[in-house]
């Protein structure tokens, strides 16, 4: 890890002085009237390589290329390996000089690399997760950050257990600066946490370990409720509504189905359909739901048992760039800004930005942009369930050019040639709107019997 801490120490310091935009998390006096607009970013899946060097030999660019050709290595990455500190430091750069003032983050897990399992260790994992957080905290030292963890945010990866490790102490001492003793309590014990986001908002996040309910984890198999999380969320939910609270929903790992295979949800279907349950009783709560893991960008749309849009979900596409060597597709760097109402948490907007890779390391800086807003791009009102259900049925129009952008904007505008032809579309649109299996299939049904797929 020396490679890590060089940068650490060198690339930090150029930063470490310069004001953390963001509102304080106590005010310093006085009541400030409420801003017209709240916002928060949203970052995920950093995937640190601190291998990464560049090099003759594009083999050993990065570990996390497994030893496969590192494609146009350039000193913010390359598609073939996960984030070099340099990118990662410049995305949190950008935030930082962006201009806009944000009332708290959420960052949805997954910091280490994406290297063979005997290549890591717990220490090297925790290292990891420590380095992003004294990151974070350095630049940001007056910011809110509500962390969750990823699958890859242990050791071995996916293998998240029930009870307490060493890992979910580790974090939990790490984020005490931004968690109360409750959330630290429940974050030791199973890896999941709720706070409200302030004393004078009513606006709390839970944040889920969904990792327990993913497919390769053996710890989780044949169990019912993992870690009691189940019980917990409900519980958690059931006191927000009577409290009349709001609530956003972070976590790593998605609930519903994936865009890009056909009959295959993120999670373990079992599990799937319990959340979809518990989200669906208490969906005038939950104003919004956050996740990462696909390195994807794409929305969600949970229906009730009738068919009517009661909650919306958001995939953020990864800070890391990497791709496999068999994958044409990958993404380009993204992090995103939320915008909501402060006064009933309603998601207003979205702004998307991203770092173009090959641009950026031609240039030799980091040239951050926005790509799109949500609500201009597509003509909606606002990020309502209701308004992104209308604008799934846009997409699933015949040659939809909604859908186009929509599937650009998918790869963060990695490549703008792509083409998503019928059964690519299916499986789009049924992930977008249909996050139970029983509507799922009805969705294939109906797309299958309308394109002769």
């Amino acid at each position: 890890m020396a490679l890590l801490d060089v940068l650490f120490c060198c690339l930090l310091a150029v930063w470490h002085c310069q004001p953390g935009l963001g509102l304080p998390l106590a005010p310093a006096g006085g009541q400030s009237p409420a801003p017209a607009v709240g916002q928060f970013w949203h970052v995920t899946d950093l995937h640190l390589d601190p291998t990464y060097h560049i090099t003759d030999d594009h083999t050993k660019v990065c570990a996390s290329s497994k030893g496969t050709n590192a494609s146009n290595p350039g000193p913010f990455g390359d598609v073939m390996c996960d984030s070099p500190y340099y990118l990662i430091l410049s995305a949190f750069d950008f935030i930082k000089n962006s201009g806009q003032e944000a009332s708290f983050m959420i960052w949805t897990g997954d910091s280490p690399p994406h290297v063979p399992v005997h290549e890591l260790s717990t220490d090297i994992v925790i290292n990891v997760i420590a380095n992003m957080t004294t990151t974070i905290r350095s630049l940001f030292p007056n910011l809110q950050v509500f962390p969750a963890l990823g699958n890859h945010d242990y050791w071995p990866q996916d293998q998240l257990p029930t009870v307490t490790s060493k890992v979910y102490n580790a974090v939990a001492n790490l984020w005490k600066p931004w968690l109360d003793e409750e959330a630290i309590h429940t974050l030791r014990k199973g890896g999941f946490y709720t706070q409200k986001v302030s004393t004078n908002l009513n606006l709390r996040i839970i944040s889920l370990n969904t990792n327990l309910y993913y497919g390769p984890d053996v710890v989780t198999l044949n169990k019912t409720d993992p870690a009691n999380q189940f019980e917990w969320l409900e519980n958690t939910l059931n006191i927000s509504q009577q409290n009349k609270e709001k609530v956003y929903i972070i976590a790593h790992i998605p609930m519903g189905y994936l865009p890009y295979s056909m009959s295959t949800t993120a999670l373990r279907e079992y599990y799937n359909e319990r959340l979809v349950d518990i989200f669906r009783k208490y969906s005038t709560v939950i104003a919004g739901q956050f996740y990462g893991h696909t390195h994807r960008d794409s929305i969600m749309v949970l229906s009730d048992k009738t068919g009517s849009p009661i909650n919306s979900l958001f995939v953020a596409p990864a800070v890391t760039p990497v791709k496999n060597a068999l994958q044409k597709q990958t993404n380009n760097p993204g992090i995103r800004l939320f915008q909501y109402d402060p006064h009933d948490y309603k998601l207003l907007d979205m702004l998307q930005y991203y770092l173009n890779l090959t641009d950026a390391n031609l240039k030799g800086e980091s040239n951050w942009k926005l790509e799109y807003i949500l609500t201009q791009t597509y003509n909606i009102e606002d990020l309502q369930p209701k308004s992104l259900y209308g604008l799934a049925k846009q997409f699933a129009i015949l040659d939809s050019k909604k859908f186009i952008k929509y599937y650009n904007y998918f790869f963060v505008s990695y490549d703008n040639s792509v083409i998503c032809n019928e059964k690519c579309k299916v499986f789009q649109i049924c992930a977008i709107t249909s996050l139970d299996h029983n509507s799922y299939v009805d969705c294939l049904k109906q797309y299958y019997m309308k394109h002769h797929l």
